[in-house]
Order: C-alpha cells, then sequence, then structure tokens
C-alpha cells in the first residue's frame, strides 16, 4: 500500500514539474526560448530537452524499455541536449518532450516500485538501482531545472511561479520596493572599501 501512495505521489509531483516547465516557454518567441542568458549559455528551451533527454534515458534505457526517439548513444554525450540547434524549433522539443513523457509514465505504470534497473553512466557500487531511486532522481533533475527556467523567465520579462492559473500581475513598484528592503538589509555586510 505505502509503494503505490509513494509511486503516486512522485509520479503526480513529476507531471506537476513537467507542466511548470513547459509553462516557462509560454508566450516567449523562438529567440528568447532559445537565446543564452547566462555566460554558461543556459536557455529555457535548452533546460526543456535537457530534461527530455534525462527522462528518456532513465525511464528508458535504465530499464531496457529504449526511448522510441532517437538518441545519441550516452557515451557519446556532448552537451548538445542543453541546446537547441538551429534546426530544431520550439514546438519539435515540445513535442518531444511530450512524446517522453508518454514513454516514461508507461515504465512508471507497469513497473513496481522495486523493479531493477542498471544506469551505466553511474559509477559503481551505485549503477544497480530501482524504480523508486530512478523515480527520486529524475524528479530531482525536474525541479532543479525547473527551478533554473524560473529565474531565467523572471530575467527575460518578469514572470515567475508554477501555474498560469495561480500567476499574480506583475507590480513593478511593490517588486521595485521588496527589492529595495533586501538591498538595505544586506548593505551592512558589504565589505567596506579602502
Amino acid at each position: 500500500m505505502i509503494d503505490e501512495f509513494a509511486k503516486g505521489n512522485l509520479h503526480g509531483r513529476l507531471r506537476r514539474d513537467r507542466e511548470a516547465l513547459l509553462w516557462k516557454l509560454d508566450g516567449l518567441s523562438e529567440y528568447d526560448a532559445r537565446r543564452p542568458l547566462t555566460a554558461t549559455g543556459t536557455n529555457i528551451l535548452g533546460l526543456v530537452k535537457h530534461v527530455a533527454t534525462v527522462e528518456a534515458r532513465y525511464f528508458g534505457e535504465v530499464f531496457g524499455r529504449p526511448s522510441p526517439e532517437p538518441l545519441p548513444r550516452w557515451q557519446d554525450s556532448d552537451g548538445s541536449d542543453l541546446w537547441a540547434a538551429e534546426d530544431e524549433t520550439c514546438d519539435q522539443i515540445i513535442g518531444f518532450y511530450r512524446r517522453t513523457w508518454n514513454h516514461s509514465d508507461a515504465t512508471i505504470d507497469e513497473l513496481a516500485l522495486d523493479a531493477p534497473g542498471h544506469v551505466p553512466w553511474w559509477p559503481e557500487p551505485h549503477a544497480d538501482t530501482n524504480l523508486f531511486a530512478i523515480m527520486v532522481h529524475v524528479l530531482g533533475e525536474s525541479i532543479r531545472h525547473t527551478g533554473h527556467a524560473d529565474i531565467l523567465r523572471e530575467g527575460l520579462d518578469g514572470r515567475t511561479g508554477l501555474r498560469a492559473e495561480i500567476e499574480k500581475p506583475i507590480d513593478e513598484e511593490a517588486r521595485a520596493a521588496h527589492r529595495a528592503k533586501i538591498e538595505k538589509a544586506a548593505r551592512p555586510a558589504a565589505p567596506i572599501k579602502a
């Protein structure tokens, strides 16, 4: 009974965070979705592509259920899953992510939490694992990268939050006042210049 509760809870959180990550692309131009927003080139569409690839590998290869989506061999990973190539559109990457959900969900639905899996890119003795550990791992990756996307989106146009239905209108004046209050509290910790 606890296994089904745990599985359902983890799966529900994963579904919630998938939708939240896609929502970060809502209303963005192709350029804003894919342009580098950090010194390392991080961008929102690249985060979606990366999380889709992570799900495809962990809920596919790890359980002997390869993704129907074409993926490069994990050994050949070169970081290209972190950004969109010129010939890839938002719609294509979103479609890849949604199709990956279907494959991942089938794996989660069909296997027990203690179903064995093997992660060849993890070092020994950790490579042998189970569905529970993989669900926790993928959920952590999804949460982490959705948080990254949230910060990037805030930098683009000020939008923040988890879901459209709870998004509040941006009050620039209130935000500026809040930021100023935090800056004032931080100021005493600033180094004294000689």
